[in-house]
């Protein structure tokens, strides 16, 4: 508003201003403690959607735990064919990012520590972050082991203070108790809060208000929108569509017409506008399980073999979790990393890994056709209760059958353990023997 006087923030002492009216230049240095980091924004003080992501969070445990890493870069991630699960900042300088196929990260930055991923020791803390977020709030949105949404709207009187001053204390909190940092985002929807916490990175606290849209959005590259990827981008381009602005034009109708579903949220987002609430039991979208091989596989019998067990895996997460998949997933990437995805929808909805495993089946046949592949992944999406799961089929008799079985070896499993009994194709299909841990009975 008009002559509105700037609200401000110290992130060392949260100390809170109201700074000088727009226009004028604003203090650098904290009048309460002379800190550096200050915050300064319009909206500061009635924007209360966050989002909050740790900094490069397993490398970050990693150094906190082995302070004589401090200055050196460290990658998180598997074996030389694996890709890299976290790179802490110095690596970050040598090219280094998620994602990246291990040998190309150690081709970049050669001197670098690679440590293998401890899961167990993430989630831990990861979930000492969750808790303290619900002590801010219980609108808590995990997306991830070290990231989540929080709307903090309606609690100024509970923790004496805007949202902004809460968020400054949580994260100060957890630099101090923990050893670990994380970045800010806050804004009015989650979409800007999203993108504000990537700002300011690490240790940052960014703000894109009301006015985001104009001011910051429209002249943007296009993939700054969720879910526009390398392909869509193309597309994009072909159309002359580079940058957030150049979708504005275009009526709904158009780029659901000419990009199907994905087309109203380009239509919402280039304009700023998301109303998805902060939802503390988003259930999951898809439950996957993926393999990366140590040797380049080429042919569809040993990527079936490979692929039975992973369909047990997501099985077993999808009975654990009281769910069932709607349409199969299946992921291959071939010896030059290039992503083939291939879905399926299923008739009835499933929990079984015999129904997942027969559904991926053609798949992987039809693409092994000489290809080299060096990652098999498998999944269930569109997810339902697990009510509505593998109910009988008229035009499948035996699907009943098959549930009855695989039933009953999880009864086996729950009573003997994982290993006591399986099928007979989990045994290998070039008739070896099994492998450690492979299972001792078969049906």
């Amino acid at each position: 508003m008009p002559g509105r006087a700037i609200p401000g923030l110290c992130r060392d002492c949260l100390e809170t201003f109201h700074g000088p009216p727009p226009g004028e230049p604003a203090p650098r240095r904290c009048p309460a403690c002379d800190g550096a980091r200050l915050v300064w924004h319009p909206d500061l003080d009635r924007l209360s959607l966050a989002h909050i992501d740790c900094d490069a969070f397993y490398a970050s445990v990693e150094k906190r735990d082995r302070p004589e890493l401090r200055d050196k870069p460290v990658i998180v991630g598997g074996g030389r064919r694996g890709v890299v699960a976290a790179a802490c900042y110095v690596a970050r300088m040598y090219g280094v990012h998620s994602a990246m196929p291990m040998f190309k990260a150690l081709k970049a930055c050669p001197d670098a520590v690679v440590i293998r991923p401890d899961m167990a020791k993430y989630a831990a803390l990861g979930r000492t972050i969750r808790e303290r977020m619900l002590e801010l709030t219980p609108l808590v949105e995990p997306l991830s082991i070290d990231e989540a949404f929080l709307d903090l709207s309606g609690t100024e009187a509970l923790h004496h203070g805007w949202p902004a001053r809460s968020l400054a204390r949580l994260v100060r909190d957890i630099e101090r108790d923990l050893g670990l940092t994380a970045s800010i985002g806050l804004s009015y929807n989650k979409f800007f809060a999203k993108i504000a916490s990537d700002l300011d990175k690490p240790r940052g606290f960014a703000v894109l208000g009301f006015d985001a849209a104009s001011s910051f959005l429209a002249d943007q590259p296009v993939g700054i929108i969720w879910g526009v990827g390398k392909s869509l981008r193309a597309a994009l381009a072909r159309e002359g569509i580079t940058l957030v602005r150049h979708l504005l034009p275009y009526s709904k109708v158009e780029l659901v017409g000419h990009y199907g579903r994905i087309g109203d949220r380009l239509y919402h987002f280039a304009r700023g506008e998301d109303d998805r609430g902060v939802n503390p039991r988003s259930p999951a979208k898809s439950i996957s399980s993926e393999t990366t091989f140590s040797h380049d596989i080429a042919s569809a019998k040993p990527l079936l073999e490979r692929l039975w067990p992973l369909c047990e895996t997501v099985a077993r997460r999808l009975k654990k979790a009281g769910l069932a998949g709607a349409t199969v997933q299946l992921k291959l990437k071939t010896a030059d990393f290039r992503q083939i995805s291939r879905s399926r929808r299923l008739g009835a909805a499933t929990q079984l890994a015999e129904e997942l495993y027969r559904t991926a089946r053609p798949l992987v046949e039809q693409e092994a056709n000489g290809r080299s592949f060096r990652l098999i992944g498998i999944g269930a999406a569109d997810l339902v209760a697990a009510e509505e799961a593998d109910l009988p089929d008229l035009l499948d008799p035996d699907r009943t059958k098959r549930a009855q079985v695989e039933r009953a070896i999880d009864q086996v499993r729950a009573k003997l353990g994982d290993q006591a009994i399986g099928k007979g194709r989990a045994l290998r299909l070039h008739g070896e023997a099994p492998s450690k841990g492979s299972p001792r009975g078969k049906t």
